[in-house]
């Protein structure tokens, strides 16, 4: 058994953030906290990131607290640029980050301690920093006659670049960020595109700059406030009106249709009886919050969320959540991580002076 004050849950920005603060406020990695991670190397969800993301698409990347990311070159793909950034970070601050530790299961311990168990072991620790992220756990939609369909479907977890749509005919699902990059990347290649979307794609105007993306992150509070299951702040930023997307919607790539009804063995159907054929459907269909391993604790509400109070979860004050809700950012989870350490050494800190 190993014991720790704080233990941190991934080491994507969520997590990295968290562990510099800590780092800052006299914790000693190794001895006082932990950072635990399951990916094989730096970079957290970045470094699976398809190559065809180049850094210089990226959509609102901030760096991390305590260091620039600086002279990066923009043609270079964003699993790349930002695994460099994070080993350098990491080793910067002595982070000291195991890996890959897979982490089953958060129950209650013994003295009001959280029990922590592992692939690499079990660690004992007073407060948690849960900064697990989505990448996991990647949102599949069900419709009528999916498990018909002949061609191939696939998420965008797992998309390996436009080369392998040369020819066919793809159905792209979904209106986000990584929706439109899909469709801009495979339309040259593929012999047939369709965008479709639940609800109409928003544009927006102007740079993603350090006050959109508060905005953006507001917006999503009231959600995990009610304990709701969070929806993802770039859901609510809109999509970027760039050059790129101009040319998209002028070459009529990003000709968006509502969503169809049913699936068939040869493509997809609406209600009225249009049909689109297709060899292949692409879901660009985000992302759900990787929590499981905190079912021991009981922490969801009726709602299907985690209730939160700033990163805190409302139902145990050990637990602090961040990359989840309105801090599913990169300035989110930045600013979620100095939260989380100041509330974790003001609970350790009560507890010492209630022992004594």
């Amino acid at each position: 058994m190993n014991n720790t004050e704080v233990v941190v849950i991934g080491a994507g920005q969520a997590g990295l953030a968290g562990a510099y603060h800590l780092r800052r406020s006299g914790f000693e990695p190794g001895r006082d906290f932990v950072v635990l991670d399951h990916s094989p190397g730096p970079g957290g969800a970045w470094q699976f990131r398809w190559p065809s993301l180049t850094y210089g698409k990226v959509h609102g990347m901030h760096a991390l607290p305590g260091m620039e990311l600086t002279g990066a070159d923009p043609a270079r793909p964003s699993a790349e640029v930002i695994a460099e950034y994070f080993e350098n970070y990491e080793r910067a601050f002595d982070l000291r980050v195991l890996r890959p530790v897979d982490v089953r299961a958060v129950r209650e311990g013994d003295g009001g301690r959280l029990l922590v168990e592992t692939s690499a072991g079990d660690w004992s620790t007073r407060a948690l920093i849960n900064a697990t992220g989505t990448w996991d756990r990647p949102f599949w939609p069900r419709y009528p006659g999916q498990e018909s369909f002949r061609g191939r479907q696939l998420h965008t977890a797992q998309y390996p670049g436009p080369e392998e749509f040369a020819g066919l005919r793809v159905v792209v699902v979904g209106g986000g960020a990584s929706g439109t990059q899909h469709l801009l990347e495979i339309a040259p290649y593929a012999a047939a595109t369709t965008w479709v979307t639940r609800r109409p794609p928003v544009f927006r105007e102007g740079p993603f700059d350090e006050n959109a993306g508060r905005a953006a992150v507001a917006l999503v509070e009231e959600r995990v406030r009610q304990g709701l299951p969070p929806r993802s702040v770039v859901s609510v930023t809109g999509l970027p009106l760039n050059d790129a997307i101009r040319q998209g919607l002028a070459d009529g790539v990003l000709d968006r249709q509502p969503m169809f009804d049913r699936i068939t063995p040869d493509g997809v159907e609406w209600a009225g009886g249009r049909r689109v054929d297709a060899d292949v459907i692409l879901w660009a269909t985000g992302f759900r919050a990787a929590i499981d391993h905190l079912t021991p604790l009981r922490l969801r509400e009726p709602g299907g969320g985690i209730r939160i109070d700033g990163t805190r979860a409302v139902a145990d004050p050990r637990i602090h959540l961040v990359g989840y809700g309105p801090s599913a950012s990169t300035i989110g989870a930045n600013r979620a991580g100095r939260a989380a350490v100041r509330d974790i050494r003001r609970l350790l800190a009560e507890e010492q002076s209630a022992a004594a």
